[in-house]
């Protein structure tokens, strides 16, 4: 479901220049416009539920911040961005739990309200886990963890909280934890959650009222990544809850930009290789069959030189697309380089994998894609190799790329299939 952003300013212009860059950040938004109060809220009344909203204070029929308070009364995470630089009113905003009150300066305002509007949608997304051992205070935590749209899960203690980060089911990214609690304090549980999780994998905010001396040094010295002293206010967990999450992400991109390819997201020869050998070893301990293919455009050559680079381009991004909506989620693909890709099937019978793979050819015999005004059609051939686990890697890429090279030979537009008997 498309995920639907309100902008609401007297300035169209800036209305304009907000919805451009919300789209470069993410194409599958609905972006809803507005000029005045009006037209806002008959967005709001519309187009339930509202993910996110830019607004201005000041409107021609509502100069007062109504529309943020309709704005707020509805639940809608909410970024002020205004013309009106005034602590005073910044602070009242901040303390209705706004997400962020940010000041019109041309390019940086716009691209600190896109920014804040990012984090909230990656949020919806985002597992956190509170873990205290006071009801009143995991309900305080919790109500502004879920103003900025992050699943919120709750822990009493140490222990608890262990089953929660360790069930991979969870996802979770941040932990919150109190430091006295019973069974296992905040100290014991993060030296526990250090042995596992590194601190761009797992974030860790202590928040506590001991007035011991250096305590948030301790704290940090183990392990944490962040220390708040209670009593805290919504301002001050928003923000240091939101910027630790944004540098979980950058690490988390950082890593995925070693292992993918850039241009498809598929994974690229490096991760194949290094996943290809866990999976045989476990395929092999499990004494299960397994197939490895070999994926490759016919006479892509031909359509760089008559479409443009850039047709081609779209061409190997429609093959990454193909290869992800046909094939098992526990199926391993990778650009290998070029137009060529590699398939790891888990668990699979040389019957399975001929109709697995006969179906792709298929798919992609009949495909068709509109570039510029033009039908672009291509085929493809797809070498493979069926064996036990027990076989080597090296060995089952040699013997696909023998069978592809068969499936060139021959005409194209085929699938070959070696067994360990060929």
């Amino acid at each position: 479901m498309k995920k639907n952003i309100l902008l609401v300013d007297d300035d169209s212009l800036i209305v304009s220049i907000l919805k451009e860059k919300l789209l470069l950040l993410d194409q599958d938004l609905n972006i809803l416009e507005a000029t005045n109060y009006k037209d806002g809220m008959k967005h709001i009344i519309q187009h339930s539920p509202i993910h996110a909203a830019i607004l201005d204070i000041c409107l021609p029929d509502a100069p007062n911040g109504e529309m943020i308070d309709y704005s707020l009364g509805k639940n809608i995470p909410t970024v002020v961005l205004t013309g009106i630089y005034n602590e005073k009113l910044k602070n009242k905003l901040l303390k209705n739990n706004i997400l962020d009150y940010i000041f019109k300066d041309g390019r940086k305002g716009i691209n600190n309200s896109i920014q804040s509007i990012n984090r909230v949608l990656s949020n919806y997304e985002t597992t956190v886990l509170i873990v205290d051992d006071s009801k009143t205070q995991q309900d305080i935590l919790k109500g502004m963890l879920e103003t900025i749209k992050l699943k919120v899960l709750v822990a009493s203690n140490g222990i608890e909280a262990l089953e929660y980060v360790k069930d991979k089911n969870n996802h979770i990214s941040l932990v919150l934890t109190d430091y006295n609690m019973p069974k296992m304090d905040g100290m014991q549980l993060i030296s526990e959650l250090r042995d596992i999780y590194d601190k761009d994998e797992l974030g860790i905010i202590v928040l506590s009222s001991s007035k011991q001396p250096e305590i948030a040094t301790k704290f940090i010295k183990i392990g944490a990544n962040d220390f708040i002293q209670k009593p805290y206010s919504f301002t001050e967990v928003i923000i240091r809850v939101n910027s630790l999450l944004h540098i979980i992400d950058l690490f988390h991109q950082i890593k995925e930009s070693s292992y993918k390819d850039f241009l498809t997201g598929a994974y690229n020869r490096r991760y194949f290789y290094t996943q290809a050998q866990q999976i045989l070893e476990n395929s092999a301990k499990n004494k299960e069959n397994i197939a490895l293919a070999l994926l490759d455009v016919d006479y892509f050559k031909k359509i760089n030189d008559k479409y443009g680079h850039d047709a081609g381009d779209k061409c190997i991004i429609e093959v990454c697309k193909i290869l992800k909506e046909t094939l098992r989620s526990t199926d391993l693909i990778a650009r290998f380089g070029g137009e060529e890709f590699s398939i790891l099937l888990e668990n699979i019978s040389q019957d399975q994998t001929q109709t697995l793979l006969e179906n792709l050819r298929k798919k992609f015999e009949e495909n068709k894609i509109i570039y510029n005004d033009q039908t672009i059609q291509f085929t493809v051939s797809i070498g493979a190799y069926c064996a036990t686990a027990k076989q080597k890697l090296e060995q089952m890429l040699k013997i696909a790329d023998k069978a592809l090279y068969e499936c060139k030979d021959s005409g194209r537009n085929r699938l070959k299939i070696l067994d360990q008997d060929q």
